[in-house]
């Protein structure tokens, strides 16, 4: 827009430039015409003749236009229309511009020559600059207020493409902040222009289509292989458990084969996490939603994990608000809970506390599991909620890395908030509904 000002007011201001420059050099030129007439008048005819040529000329000169004044050696008036000779201390080249002021009071200005005549006589032409001076005036406010409205119209214009890209650029931003969000199925909506933007917003969904397209693909192989290894897993685990039944152990296999069904048992519950999970980000739990009382279901839950926190002398809190329910599905709500109970319990330490609390929070329900553990560092509360991954402090305790991962699918199923908070010492869980 600065640039856009400054171009025009460059404009105009050569325009300007030019008009006054033409009107200046054309008053020049006729002043210096006149004065070559009544030199060769002079020349031709002396001073008669000269002064012969001045009044034609100021007779026939009816506007009042024309200025000529011929003085002697003293200054004296010989002829001319005006009354005696101004006063100006220099000239550049014999120019000079003046301001008289005439005999009925009007002020004029007024642009002459100086030239002197063989003889000792002095001449002066000049003209009413008046006219020029207005015209010049007029130029000026035309071009004062064609800049106004241009720059007005510039700025009116300006502000209705930035208001247009601004608003397509809001639209992309939307649907972007969705996208990250997890809604891969949102997509940019193109205007139709055919323009740059749509170009871009073609781009970008291709580049979703594509992304989803691998995403699947890779969520589709872990989740067949999930499935297709649960079968041959839980008729091995049978076998076992026959084996341990129908045999005396005589060998001292007994220990080895309570382990090994032990570890099968580890790597089924992670395959069945890895299931739920994307059934969780797949979305395909919806239809088994129903009002649910959190209440009931936390302490349900609450329940069922206080046999294993007294046996690790950790005091069980529950502190529940009763009457908060939420569209959602039980069996998910219920393995989340469990899932932050098991890990709250499983690294809190002897003598330690572990609380589950639903309160009403500004916008909804708010159900949080708190312990007195080492917690989890600010810079690793991201990652732990992705899948498989586990703290190095943590690589000897049982479990796979999914605990976390479930929880935030099934926040994310239920539009819930998930927040890690410090708790000094421990950490706290919060999921935030939205009633």
């Amino acid at each position: 827009m600065s640039l856009f000002g400054a171009s025009v007011l460059l404009l105009l201001g050569f325009i300007y430039h030019s008009t006054a420059g033409f009107m200046e050099r054309q008053t020049d030129e006729t002043i210096n015409a006149e004065i070559r007439g009544l030199t060769e008048q002079y020349a031709q005819l002396g001073l008669t003749g000269l002064v012969r040529a001045i009044e034609t000329r100021v007779a026939r000169d009816k506007n009042g236009g024309a200025l000529y004044l011929l003085t002697d050696w003293k200054f004296s008036p010989v002829a001319g229309n005006l009354k005696e000779w101004p006063e100006f201390s220099s000239t550049q080249d014999g120019w000079v511009d003046l301001v008289l002021q005439e005999a009925d009071g009007e002020v004029v200005s007024s642009r002459f020559k100086y030239f002197s005549l063989p003889g000792n006589y002095h001449l002066l032409v000049g003209r009413n600059v008046a006219e020029r001076n207005t015209v010049e005036d007029l130029i000026m406010d035309a071009l004062v207020w064609g800049l106004v409205i241009t720059v007005a119209m510039g700025g009116l214009g300006a502000l209705l493409m930035t208001r247009g890209m601004l608003g397509r650029l809001d639209v992309i931003n939307r649907a972007s902040r969705e996208i990250m969000q997890g809604d891969l199925t949102q997509r940019i909506p193109a205007k139709g222009a055919g323009d740059e933007f749509d170009q871009l917003t073609a781009n970008l969904n291709a580049m979703l289509d594509r992304i989803v397209g691998l995403m699947d693909g890779v969520r589709q192989v872990s989740d067949n292989i999930a499935h297709d290894l649960r079968g041959p897993l839980n008729r091995i685990r049978g076998r076992l458990e026959l084996s341990l039944r129908g045999h005396e152990d005589t060998n001292g296999l007994r220990p080895v084969l309570e382990r090994t069904i032990a570890d099968i048992d580890e790597v089924l519950a992670a395959f069945h996490a890895i299931l739920t999970i994307s059934q969780a980000e797949a979305g395909s739990r919806r239809e088994e939603f129903s009002d649910l009382d959190l209440a009931v279901l936390a302490r349900d839950v609450a329940e069922l994990y206080e046999p294993l926190a007294e046996e690790k002398d950790i005091r069980l809190n529950v502190d529940l608000t009763p009457g908060l329910t939420v569209p959602g599905n039980r069996h998910l709500l219920s393995q989340a809970l469990a899932n932050l109970l098991d890990n709250a319990i499983k690294y809190t330490p002897e003598g330690g506390e572990v609380g589950v609390t639903l309160t009403r929070g500004d916008s909804g329900p708010e159900l949080a599991v708190y312990d007195t553990g080492p917690g989890v560092p600010v810079e690793h509360r991201a990652a732990v909620l992705k899948r498989f991954f586990r703290m190095e402090s943590s690589r000897n305790t049982p479990g796979s890395g999914l605990g976390l991962s479930l929880v935030a699918a099934v926040a994310k199923l239920h539009a819930a908030g998930l927040t890690l908070e410090d708790r000094s010492p421990g950490l706290r869980v919060l999921l935030s509904f939205h009633a």
